[in-house]
């Protein structure tokens, strides 16, 4: 394992080495390579005939959006639907855990594929594809209750901002980042990019996205929140900080936060998802 790491760090360091040298001699490949770097997936991806155990007896649907297409997987209940969004290099196969305690409830799951990730269409991953990706089995499903991990919860915040008028009721946050400047700055340190790197990717975020990366903030997203919300964060996060989950908790006003220790970036927890249960279903006691 430590040899692994080893290697894993030499790579990484002859990876950033390379865009630095780059963005001196050729800053628009440095950039263009650095943000390719940044939001390609290297694993996540399922095939139709070596689907894991959990998804293989759903009902499925494809949607098409664009040039893109993306996998859902229904467990069917009753007439409350509840709609999971996975995060960064997963798939939806990553509820195997959580199903269990949400089929309790009897409610109807729906669970998602990210752009790029599980069955679904693309090399890319980034947020706002991913919220166009949500607002679609939104619009389809009609879910009450929206549940996001990770990259996936950054998701649903933004998602929620875009579109606050749905049928969601109710959001559940796990492990999920707020800033996307603070992502950045961790790319740029894990690869010891030099200080041109960072103007540069904010150039590429402005073009491609048209928002400068400090006002992409969860933080700022849930402060128009009038939905009652669930944000669970481990101390023990060692993918995303457990300051981020405070963020994103501190301007939404109808909101609980939950701290855990102990349980990393996963959030598996019998104890975590009773509460879960108990903030979704309080009012039908």
């Amino acid at each position: 394992m430590k040899i692994k790491k080893g290697i894993r760090f030499i790579t990484l360091k002859s990876v950033g080495s390379y865009i630095n040298f780059l963005s001196y001699v050729r800053p628009q490949k440095a950039m263009e390579l650095s943000y390719a770097l940044f939001s390609q997936p290297r694993i996540g991806r399922l095939k139709k005939e070596k689907l894991p155990k959990v998804l293989r007896h759903t009902e499925t649907e494809i949607f098409h959006h664009n040039e893109h297409h993306f996998q859902t997987y229904i467990w069917k209940g009753n007439e409350t639907k509840i709609l999971l969004v996975h995060g960064w290099e997963s798939n939806a196969s990553r509820w195997k855990k959580t199903l269990p305690h949400l089929q309790k409830s009897g409610s109807t799951i729906i669970a998602i594929d990210a752009p790029a990730h599980g069955q679904s269409s693309g090399k890319e991953f980034n947020v706002p594809l991913y919220a166009e990706f949500i607002n679609k089995a939104v619009e389809k499903y009609q879910p009450e209750i929206i549940i996001g991990h990770s990259i996936g919860g950054a998701a649903c915040v933004y998602h929620q901002y875009l579109f606050p008028n749905t049928s969601i009721n109710k959001m559940v946050i796990l492990g999920a980042p707020s800033d996307l400047k603070t992502l950045i700055d961790n790319y740029i340190a894990m690869l010891s990019l030099n200080r041109k790197m960072l103007p540069l990717l904010e150039t590429k975020f402005i073009n491609r996205f048209n928002f400068k990366l400090e006002d992409f903030s969860g933080q700022k997203f849930a402060s128009q929140f009038t939905i009652p919300g669930f944000i669970a964060h481990d101390t023990a996060d060692n993918i995303v900080a457990f300051a981020e989950g405070k963020k994103i908790a501190s301007n939404w006003k109808n909101s609980q936060f939950v701290e855990t220790s102990g349980l990393g970036h996963g959030m598996h927890d019998d104890e975590l998802y009773d509460k879960v249960i108990e903030f979704l279903f309080e009012d039908a006691k």
